[in-house]
C-alpha cells in the first residue's frame, strides 16, 4: 500500500461561508495581492469580499484582468502587481482560469524566474506565498489541486505546472457565489469536474516505491480516490442538468459545489487521463472551452479502454442512479456510456470534433502531442500508443464510438 492524500491546510465549504475570507486572508498576511477578473469583480458578493479584506490588511492590490486559459502575459502583469504592493498573501477569486494564475504568480513572487521554469512535475522547489482560493464556479476543482494550466504562446498545447507546492493554502467554497454563474459556464465547468470524478476512478492503477509520492503528482488511481471520485459523480450526476436549466436552483449548486471539490481531491492523486491530454492541442488549436473539450472526448475515451474497465463503468452506471439491477458489468458500461452520451447532449456539449472546427487532416499531430503529455496519458486505461489516441479522435470526429476499434495493420 502506498497512498497520498493531497489538499489545502484547510477547506471550508458550505453556503455563507464566504463571511470568513477576509479573516483567512488577514491571518496569512498584511500585503495582499487580489487576482479576479472584470465581471465578477462588478458583483456584490465579491465587491464585499474585497471590501471587507481591504478593512482587514494594511495593502491590497488587485489584478483583475485574468482572461481565459492563463496566457503568460496574464501572468507577468500580475507578478508585476505582486511587487507593487510587496505581497505577501495571495487571494483569488473565480474559476479555473483565475485560481491557476494566481498559483504560478504565487510560485514566480516566491522563487522568481518564469513560468517556464516550472512546466511539468516537481519543478518547484518549495513552498510559495500563502495562497486563499475561493472557486466562482463549480468545475476545475482548481482550487484544492497541485496543478495550474497555462498557455504558452510558443507552444501548440496548453502547458502544466504540477507540484504539491502549489495546492492553495486554505479553500473557501462558498455555493453561494455560484448562483450567479451563467448556464453556459455552468455547463462547461460542471462536466470538466463530472470528468475530473470519472477519469479518476478509471484511470490505471500503477506500482510505487517511496520516493514516488515526493517525486510524481499524479500516481494513479487508489482506494482513497476512488471513494472521492464516486462521491462526486454521484452528486454532479443527479445535479448538473439541474444547475444549467435553473442557476437558482440552491439544492442543485450546492451538490455542484461538494461534486467539483470530492473530483478535485480524487485527481489531486489519481490525475486525469486521456480526455485532458487530447484536450491540450485540441483546445489551443481551436480556442474552445476546456470543460466542453474534454466532455466531448470523454465518451470516446472510455469507449476505447471498455474492455480494461467495464466493472467501473458498471459501477459508474449505479452510482449515477442507472437501474442496472439485472444487468450483466457489460451491459451495465453501456447503458452508463449511452446515459452519458445524454447527458453531455441535454447540457449543450456538441457530439463531435466536427462541430468545433476540428480538422480531420489535424487528427494524427494532435494525437502526437497529447502522447507527449506524459502524466496525464500514463493514466489511460486502455491503449495509448499514437494510433489509438488517433483513432479515439477519429471516432470524435465522425460522431461514432465504436470506431476506435483498430485492426493490427492500423495498429502498427
Amino acid at each position: 500500500m502506498l497512498e497520498t492524500v493531497r489538499g489545502p491546510r484547510q477547506l471550508i465549504v458550505g453556503e455563507g461561508v464566504a463571511q470568513n475570507i477576509p479573516r483567512v486572508v488577514a491571518e496569512c498576511g498584511s500585503r495582499v495581492l487580489i487576482v479576479t477578473d472584470r465581471v465578477l469583480l462588478g458583483q456584490p458578493g465579491v465587491a464585499e469580499i474585497v471590501a471587507g479584506v481591504r478593512e482587514k490588511v494594511a495593502v491590497v492590490g488587485v489584478f483583475a484582468d485574468a482572461t481565459p486559459d492563463v496566457p503568460l502575459a496574464d501572468v507577468a502583469l500580475a507578478v508585476s502587481v505582486a511587487a507593487e504592493v510587496d505581497a505577501d498573501v495571495i487571494l483569488a477569486i473565480g474559476g479555473g482560469t483565475v485560481i491557476d494564475l494566481a498559483k504560478i504568480v504565487g510560485v514566480i513572487r516566491r522563487h522568481g524566474g518564469t513560468p517556464r521554469d516550472y512546466y511539468g512535475e516537481s519543478k518547484v522547489p518549495g513552498p510559495t506565498i500563502p495562497l486563499v482560493a475561493v472557486p466562482t464556479t463549480s468545475g476545475t476543482g482548481s482550487e484544492l489541486t497541485p496543478v495550474s494550466v497555462l498557455t504558452d504562446p510558443d507552444r501548440e498545447l496548453k502547458v502544466g505546472v504540477s507540484s504539491v507546492h502549489i495546492v492553495p493554502d486554505f479553500a473557501i467554497v462558498d455555493p453561494e457565489l455560484t448562483y450567479s454563474c451563467p448556464a453556459t459556464v455552468t455547463a462547461h465547468s460542471g462536466i470538466d469536474a463530472f470528468c475530473h470524478a470519472v477519469e479518476s476512478y478509471t484511470a490505471r492503477p500503477r506500482a510505487h516505491g517511496p520516493s514516488d509520492p515526493v517525486e510524481q503528482v499524479f500516481l494513479g488511481r487508489n482506494s482513497i480516490t476512488d471513494h472521492y471520485a464516486l462521491l462526486a459523480a454521484e452528486r454532479i450526476a443527479r445535479s448538473l442538468p439541474r444547475a444549467v436549466r435553473d442557476g437558482g436552483d440552491k439544492d442543485a449548486r450546492a451538490d455542484m459545489s461538494y461534486g467539483s471539490m470530492l473530483a478535485g481531491l480524487a485527481f489531486s492523486h489519481a490525475g486525469t487521463a486521456a480526455p485532458h491530454a487530447l484536450q491540450y492541442p485540441i483546445g489551443a488549436a481551436t480556442h474552445t472551452p476546456h470543460g466542453l473539450g474534454v466532455g466531448l472526448l470523454l465518451p470516446y475515451a472510455l469507449d476505447a479502454a471498455k474492455d480494461a474497465i467495464g466493472d467501473r463503468l458498471a459501477t459508474l452506471a449505479r452510482v449515477c442512479g442507472l437501474d442496472v439491477t439485472d444487468a450483466s458489468d457489460a451491459e451495465a458500461a453501456d447503458a452508463f456510456l449511452t446515459w452519458l452520451d445524454g447527458l453531455l447532449a441535454d447540457i449543450g456539449i456538441p457530439a463531435t470534433l466536427a462541430d468545433i472546427g476540428v480538422a480531420r487532416a489535424d487528427l494524427p499531430r494532435f494525437a502526437e502531442m497529447a502522447s507527449g503529455v506524459t502524466r496525464l496519458i500514463q493514466n489511460h486505461p486502455g491503449p495509448s500508443d499514437t494510433a489509438s489516441l488517433t483513432a479515439i479522435l477519429e471516432a470524435a470526429w465522425i460522431g461514432d464510438r465504436t470506431r476506435h476499434v483498430l485492426t493490427t495493420e492500423q495498429r502498427w
